[in-house]
């Protein structure tokens, strides 16, 4: 039988073929960044559902048909300016742990009691503003971690979409405690201790934050860090 012997290397998909199933090499692959906003904790196990029939290249949003003469240029990675919006120099820019989706967010709502009461937990979204911190935007964070003693929700930032496709809890206004994640894009080294200005990476006002570094660890894949008692400045003189 035609193809009968046919064998390619993985990772492979099936598709149909004058009612047969062939298994052929795909020519795309998702881009290995294990965002999870395909659903998916990681590309592997994206590739695994494609292959099943469950999920298709679409439901990834890096993906670009290569048959297709519609293709657009998407920017798949963030690209900063030398300075904030206001003209003013930061020190680095945060961005996320790998494999992560975003630089993680530590948060505490006005009413810490409500995580008990709402039964926040882990891969829960919750939507919020910052107003402890002065940010004008509300943002729409996934629960990694939640704390029913002290209030504490660890998240991170995943953008409104999220709250119009998925059930989100209201806590409408926080206090913003902290960012853990990587240092990049080092204009000033920072210093256990010391006050530092920082970019939140995707940041939609591109405009300088201001914390205390209460950790400072130096990794393989990078400068590992966490800033507290986090404000907004309007500039630096």
């Amino acid at each position: 039988m035609l193809f009968k012997n046919l064998t390619v290397q993985s990772p492979t998909i099936f598709i149909g073929v004058n009612k047969m199933n062939i298994r052929v090499k795909p020519s795309w692959l998702p881009p290995g960044k294990n965002c999870g906003l395909c659903g998916e904790k990681s590309c592997k196990n994206f590739l695994r559902l494609v292959n099943a029939g469950k999920k298709a290249y679409a439901d990834c949003p890096y993906y670009n048909d290569p048959l297709s003469s519609n293709n657009k240029d998407f920017i798949t990675e963030a690209e900063y300016p030398d300075k904030d919006v206001l003209g003013h120099t930061y020190d680095f820019v945060l961005e996320p742990l790998p494999g992560e989706i975003s630089a993680r967010k530590i948060v505490l709502p006005f009413r810490a009691d409500m995580v008990e009461k709402m039964d926040i937990k882990e891969g829960d979204y919750v939507l919020g503003r910052p107003m402890g911190a002065g940010c004008p935007i509300p943002h729409v964070l996934q629960v990694i971690k939640a704390e029913n003693i002290t209030g504490l929700l660890y998240t991170w930032v995943v953008g409104p979409k999220f709250s119009r496709e998925h059930e989100s809890k209201d806590i409408v206004a926080y206090h913003m405690i902290g960012f853990e994640g990587l240092a990049g894009r080092i204009n000033k080294e920072p210093s256990f201790g010391c006050r530092a200005t920082f970019l939140p990476g995707f940041c939609m006002m591109s405009l300088n934050h201001t914390g205390v570094v209460n950790m400072l660890l130096q990794k393989s894949h990078g400068l590992h860090i966490r800033i507290e008692d986090i404000r907004i400045l309007a500039g630096r003189d």
